[in-house]
């Protein structure tokens, strides 16, 4: 962990072995400090690290190790206060945040990995690599809704929450990338309402996709092997 200019080393933390495969900082209260980012960092032999970090200081310590996964992890998503992570094998696990992280729900190991997570008010968006989106209560881990948009492996998934025109109500505007196209789907959480926006970028596996904005009007990707990372604005 570095300073913000990048100018100084503050913290390292030796795995042991592991390899780190992800990471993510998620909305809670670290120790004595409420509301203060925690990061989390995921691990190729299924843990998921959680860190300490003061709001003053660099005595920065591990505080927690979440271990229910049994394969590799492979994205960490986060709402307002609770945590989802994923891994290998397709399986999903629901935190809650507090003083520690708790178990709130367990989603089983799928036919195939499970590359991209988000979490937005109790819906689970999930991306896998046979192209499948799936959504699911957090709570109760119910399938919700499948969406087959892409032919092929979704490499990166992003979630604009405040995106929506306001007669139609707050909805998420997700993006997906694979190779070469993206989308770019309305969700209505009451009635999951599916509207769909596609692009493509030509001549190149998109390997990462992001909103620049919490609208959702902003809309960045970017590929394998690119040097560049390509914008898009909805009007």
């Amino acid at each position: 962990m570095y300073e913000p200019d990048g100018s100084a080393m503050v913290y390292w933390h030796a795995l042991d072995g592991m390899d780190l495969i992800g990471q993510r900082e998620a909305a809670g209260a670290s120790a004595g400090n409420p509301g203060f980012p925690i990061p989390l960092a995921g691990t190729s032999t299924g843990s998921v690290l959680v860190f300490d970090v003061p709001a003053k200081g660099t005595n920065i310590t591990l505080s927690e190790v979440l271990e229910q996964h049994s394969s590799p992890i492979t994205d960490i998503g986060e709402g307002a206060a609770d945590l989802v992570t994923a891994d290998d094998s397709g399986a999903l696990c629901v935190w809650g945040s507090g003083e520690t992280f708790r178990l709130i729900n367990k989603i089983p190991a799928s036919d195939c990995t499970c590359s991209s997570v988000k979490l937005w008010n109790g819906v689970i968006a999930a991306g896998y690599g046979n192209g499948q989106i799936r959504l699911y209560e957090a709570a109760h881990g119910t399938l919700r809704a499948q969406v087959n948009a892409h032919a092929r492996w979704i490499y990166a998934l992003d979630l604009a929450p405040l995106s929506g025109k306001p007669e139609f109500g707050k909805r998420p505007l997700w993006g997906t990338g694979q190779l070469p196209w993206f989308s770019i789907p309305t969700f209505d959480k009451g009635g999951l309402c599916l509207s769909c926006c596609l692009g493509c970028v030509t001549d190149t596996q998109i390997c990462g996709a992001r909103f620049c904005n919490p609208e959702g009007t902003a809309f960045a990707v970017t590929g394998f092997e690119l040097n560049e990372i390509i914008l898009y604005h909805q009007v």
